[in-house]
């Protein structure tokens, strides 16, 4: 396996893109279910309870099968998993195009929560592997900017075409694409698992290394600053799970905007707001991160924390205006926190578990977060009305902030184990 200073610069930058477009295939994916939403009600005549369990089973099966890809990523080769989940994924969003009713729906999209995982679990470490430790925090912003780029595409691509041709040609369209991109994730030169990350031990085999955590999984479990991390990424994926699944309908209810026009401008706002909060995390996280070893969470924590009020009135907001500039400044503040608490899991797991690591925290924060929240919100809408319902969101972001700061007490001491190991593929 070659060692990561004989893998180009512009090599580098070909697996970052490439590993980029595939994850902004993956939330292309993922979102575009959400734009039809009320095609679908329409359609199916569903209640918001039965439309919001769409969603929940995307999550339930990604959840679930996290786990085991995570064990299988630190064992087996990453890009054939990352690959043949692109695979699985993409038929199935396409396959829900076919879909004659709720059930076969249902199948399909628990079928996109299996295949996302596989891609989900080894895709940050693989990133972070290509790159020097002191560049993590910028370089996974830009692998997690398919975020809010992949949601807004999957919001106006759903949107546009839902009604134009009707929500079984949105899901077959957008779900081809990905096929084309399986065979070069397949084939992608690799470095070693832990990148360049120096070491004050002498080096171990990966079948040392994790028998030296209490099988893995386990240890994680001990690590402090991992589990309050992950508290915190569980609590922030309730509220951005529950505002990205329900407010085009929102929109759409509250303010009387039509399916096309309800997602062209939500993606829009969170396109622009989640490149603008992504980079701008990435960037501060570092530069905050070299003053202070705490920096990574106290950006993140602040985020959420002045974020939360403009959620709030986002949703009260008696005009259209006052919404969507409540919404694109609550986004800016969210996303703000993509790469800096996606780089805190790296900085303090250690390199032959990071996929496990992944697992583990994918496994809680949709277990935690958005695997439910759509449904709890779906469920609550139709007791209190959408709007009410909505306003949970912005008390799972102050929660989240919470988190941070209680994580920032462990995180030193967690970094600096972590860096006592460097294990090579």
């Amino acid at each position: 396996m070659n060692s990561l200073p004989t893998i180009s610069i512009s090599y580098r930058r070909y697996a970052l893109g490439l590993l980029l477009a595939v994850n902004l295939l993956n939330y292309i994916d993922r979102q575009v279910l959400f734009a039809v939403f009320p095609l679908i009600k329409s359609d199916l005549h569903l209640s918001d309870t039965a439309l919001g369990f769409l969603g929940s089973a995307f999550m339930f099966s990604y959840l679930l099968f996290a786990p085991l890809f995570g064990w299988l990523g630190d064992h087996w080769k990453r890009t054939w998993l990352a690959a043949g989940g692109l695979v699985v994924w993409s038929l199935a969003t396409a396959l829900a195009g076919f879909a004659p009713g709720y059930r076969t729906l249902l199948a399909a999209r628990a079928t996109v929560g299996v295949g996302e995982a596989s891609f989900g679990t080894v895709s940050p470490g693989l990133v972070a592997d290509f790159f020097p430790k002191e560049r993590r925090g910028r370089i996974l912003a830009w692998f997690y900017v398919a975020i809010p780029v992949g949601s807004a595409l999957g919001y106006l691509l759903g949107g546009v075409l839902g009604q134009a041709y009707g929500w079984h040609a949105a899901f077959l369209l957008v779900g081809m694409p990905g096929l084309l991109l399986a065979l070069p994730l397949a084939l992608l030169r690799t470095p070693p698992r832990g990148g360049d990350e120096p070491s004050s031990h002498p080096a171990t085999t990966p079948e040392e290394e994790r028998g030296s955590i209490s099988n893995g999984y386990a240890a994680l479990f001990r690590n402090r600053s991992f589990v309050c991390n992950t508290l915190a990424m569980a609590a922030m994926t309730f509220a951005i799970g529950g505002l990205a699944q329900w407010l085009p309908s929102f929109l759409n209810r509250i303010h009387g905007l039509d399916v096309a026009r309800a997602n062209t401008i939500f993606g829009a706002t969170t396109v622009l707001a989640g490149i603008l909060g992504t980079l701008a995390g990435g960037w501060l996280g570092d530069r905050w991160q070299k003053k202070n070893n705490q920096g990574y969470l106290l950006l993140s924590g602040w985020g959420f924390l002045i974020g939360t009020p403009l959620a709030a009135w986002a949703i009260l907001a008696p005009g259209l205006t006052g919404c969507m500039t409540a919404i694109f400044l609550a986004e800016f503040f969210l996303f703000l926190n993509t790469g800096p608490l996606n780089t805190v899991i790296l900085n303090v797991t250690k390199p032959a578990v990071r996929a496990m690591a992944f697992a583990v925290n994918i496994f809680f924060i949709h277990a935690l977060g958005d695997a439910v929240s759509p449904s709890i919100l779906g469920w609550l809408s139709d007791q209190w009305g959408l709007r009410y319902a909505l306003l949970v969101a912005p008390v799972a972001m102050a929660l989240a902030g919470l988190f941070c700061f209680i994580c920032g007490r462990f995180v030193a001491r967690d970094m600096a184990h972590a860096e006592n190991f460097n294990v090579k593929e």
